[in-house]
């Protein structure tokens, strides 16, 4: 299970990587996929996070912009930690 990645990071440019695991537990040590270059890197997750959502890759303040494939998919509305499951809790869209 070593070499399975645990979540998945679309581009550079990004501050969140997507959960393609089931059952991710806080504190889990998970190898993480850049597909743009097929890097790898760790980082440790601090909640439990169910597939498909994001996890932070950097500390984020009240007002950063969220970075998703590339692209700006929000605001951040209260602080996010490296590693914090990132969602409705603490990222709004900016339509409205």
């Amino acid at each position: 299970m070593a070499n399975i990645p645990h979540l998945l990071i679309h581009d550079r440019r990004d501050n969140v990587g997507v959960v393609v695991v089931e059952g991710l537990t806080a504190g889990t040590d998970m190898l993480c996929v850049v597909t743009e270059d097929n890097s790898e890197l760790r980082s440790r997750c601090n909640q439990d996070v169910p597939i498909g959502h994001k996890v932070a890759l950097k500390d984020l303040a009240v007002g950063d912009t969220v970075i998703k494939y590339g692209e700006d998919i929000g605001r951040v509305v209260a602080p996010i930690r490296k590693g914090d499951h990132v969602h409705t809790h603490n990222l709004k869209t900016k339509r409205w």
